[in-house]
């Protein structure tokens, strides 16, 4: 592959950008990807490509968030429809724009600037969904959280050790709090000692997986927790509209809570 430089997550800085001009840096075609990178979109075939942009809007799949979709248009009148969204598997920072070049054929190639427009509605609601997330875990005092699953089907934290199925009811009450409360929820970037200094050393990412000099970026629901996160979330705790606690599962000494947005 041509380039190997870093693509400049613009979402993580403005998660309402929906739509964003930038240079395309690379295209190729889906038998053209290392195998890593193929294995990434087990739906592809020899009409799809992979296109690649100096910065983009698009939440590629990852944090527990499903990645955006939307389309990629030329001046020419060319459109890329963006059907998934990866991080490349080879080269650290690239973001994979998967999908295909729709009616006649007309293409955009390496060079050219196009305009990167997210499905809107798609986003809004996985935003919702994250940061409602975020806003359950910060309700469920007690437990270390080990994962989450912002998927709209599939939405849950899980935590390590036993929670009890009478815990659901209380964590209801507390979540209902959070949503009516109107938290604020903001983004910022903190290094190592950003961390300690919050006594928050447990959080610290993984170093290797930023540029050099980059810092991480967490997000803070003002009042209840600050938790280091890469996705997109709404403005305020309210936002995420009705959050609804589903239920409380346990399976070799971690629990699972799912939760759904209205």
């Amino acid at each position: 592959m041509a380039s190997i430089a870093r693509t400049v997550l613009a979402y993580q800085r403005n998660a309402k950008l929906y739509k964003l001009s930038s240079v395309v840096s690379a295209i190729h075609t889906f038998s053209a990807l290392e195998e890593a990178n193929r294995l990434l979109f087990k739906q592809g075939t020899d009409q799809d490509h992979v296109v690649v942009t100096e910065e983009t809007n698009f939440h590629p799949q990852g944090g527990g968030q499903p990645s955006d979709v939307g389309t990629m248009t030329h001046a020419s009148g060319a459109v890329f429809d963006v059907q998934a969204v990866r991080m490349d598997a080879i080269h650290n920072g690239r973001v994979l724009h998967f999908g295909r070049f729709t009616g006649t054929g007309v293409a955009f190639g390496a060079g050219e600037t196009v305009e990167l427009a997210i499905d809107i509605e798609k986003r809004v609601l996985y935003s919702r969904l994250h940061t409602a997330g975020h806003v359950l875990g910060a309700a469920i005092e007690g437990f270390d959280e080990l994962k989450a699953s912002h998927f709209p089907d599939s939405a849950s934290c899980e935590f390590a050790g036993s929670i009890d199925g009478k815990w659901k009811e209380p964590f209801q009450k507390k979540l209902d709090e959070y949503i009516a409360a109107k938290m604020p929820v903001e983004i910022d970037f903190w290094d190592e000692e950003d961390f300690r200094q919050n006594g928050l050393e447990r959080l610290i990412p993984d170093r290797s997986l930023l540029a050099p000099g980059e810092k991480f970026r967490v997000v803070k629901i003002v009042g209840a927790e600050t938790y280091p996160c890469g996705g997109t979330h709404v403005d305020t705790t309210d936002l995420c509209g009705e959050t609804k606690v589903k239920k409380i599962s346990r399976s070799k000494g971690t629990s699972r809570v799912s939760y759904t947005v209205v």
